[in-house]
């Protein structure tokens, strides 16, 4: 396997449960897992955090609008299985849980109407709709609450440090082998040499495998290529900012463990910090007017939160498909599988992700 995320890690402990004997490669296995920013400001965007380090964790499954095909069903899954996951990867040595509820401010009141209605579809879902006036009377340091809000007590976050610290602790005591390296080259199995892939690593080592599964967002197409397989996916950028809120503003009991306001999403934690951040920029390279828009909600920030203080800022790349809907799930040809380009749902969608990969890998 090649790609250690959350989707490829999330991955290999599934195929390790199956029974499958799993090698995992990734140069950024021998990385600490954390934010720290360069001294002076963000992480470069050049040499930014992977999708998984730079995310917020957020789950927003239930919430989709669409209910149907297979993006829906992806979403469906994932939110079935997660707490499973956190309560198979939540140990002592490495504590994991799903934070919830979100909360989604309508934009509009055309949105509020969207929102009012799927609420009734899915109330056994653990959706409700949240009217103007209840907003203003019960959450005044909301922002955006003039046409109301989709609160999901199902759908919200969990942490990706502590998942991928989970996940990581999981595959040592599973026997999975994992080696910080990157994968130069990769050759198909041969009918008069062998029936195993072979890969070249960075680190001299060759390793041989009946099956490849590659999980290495934008890393995947140019590996890819050597077999001319051509999956384009172009970069995305999304931002985070670590806010200290000024004094006697704190996130009391009333706020969930995301709000989204404005495509933008807002997590307490410290009890008076702030995670603002989205994942909105096409390209590699950040633009300050988005990054202002993101800081002010589009207008709509309140003036505490435009008095806060920035503490730290990061920047990661997501891989989005080119003409294709994210994530790819593809079996290329026998023996080769791809499951990449996420885009934003990485974390969402790693749980449906792993039974895909695992009944695929079951079929070779």
């Amino acid at each position: 396997m090649i790609g250690a995320g959350a989707v490829g890690a999330g991955c290999a402990w599934r195929l390790a449960r199956e029974g499958f004997e799993v090698t995992l490669v990734d140069p950024g296995l021998q990385a600490p897992l954390s934010r720290q920013p360069e001294r002076g400001g963000p992480v470069p965007a050049r040499n930014g955090l992977n999708g998984t380090l730079a995310s917020l964790g957020i789950l927003m499954g239930l919430v989709f609008r669409r209910s149907s095909g297979r993006a829906w069903r992806l979403r469906q899954r994932s939110m079935e299985l997660w707490p499973e996951w956190a309560e198979e990867l939540n140990q002592p040595e490495s504590p994991l849980q799903l934070e919830t509820p979100l909360v989604q401010m309508a934009t509009s009141a055309e949105e509020g109407q969207r929102q009012q209605q799927l609420a009734d579809e899915r109330a056994d879902l653990g959706l409700r709709f949240l009217s103007p006036q209840t907003l203003k009377r019960q959450h005044p340091h909301w922002p955006g609450a003039d046409h109301g809000a989709l609160q999901s007590e199902r759908d919200g976050r969990i942490d990706p440090l502590a998942l991928l610290g989970a996940l990581r602790h999981t595959l040592d005591q599973c026997a999975v082998r994992q080696i910080a390296a990157s994968v130069g080259a990769i050759e198909r199995p041969t009918a008069d040499r062998t029936r195993l892939w072979q890969l070249q690593l960075d680190t001299g080592e060759r390793l041989q495998v009946e099956q490849l599964l590659i999980c290495a967002a934008l890393d995947s197409q140019t590996l890819l290529r050597q077999l001319n397989h051509d999956l384009p996916m172009e970069p995305v950028l999304g931002q985070v900012l670590d806010l200290q809120l000024p004094d006697g503003i704190r996130p009391g009991s009333d706020w969930p463990a995301v709000l989204v306001c404005q495509g933008f999403n807002l997590v307490p934690h410290n009890h008076n910090r702030l995670w603002l951040g989205a994942t909105l920029e096409p390209g590699a390279a950040a633009d300050p007017a988005r990054l202002h828009a993101m800081q002010t909600l589009q207008g709509q920030a309140p003036d505490w939160l435009q008095a806060a203080e920035v503490i730290q800022c990061w920047r990661g790349v997501r891989a989005r498909p080119l003409n294709r809907p994210a994530p790819l799930l593809e079996v290329l040809e026998p023996g080769l599988m791809v499951a990449t380009g996420h885009y934003r749902n990485g974390v969402l969608l790693a749980p449906a992700t792993a039974e895909w990969a695992c009944s695929q890998a079951k079929r070779l």
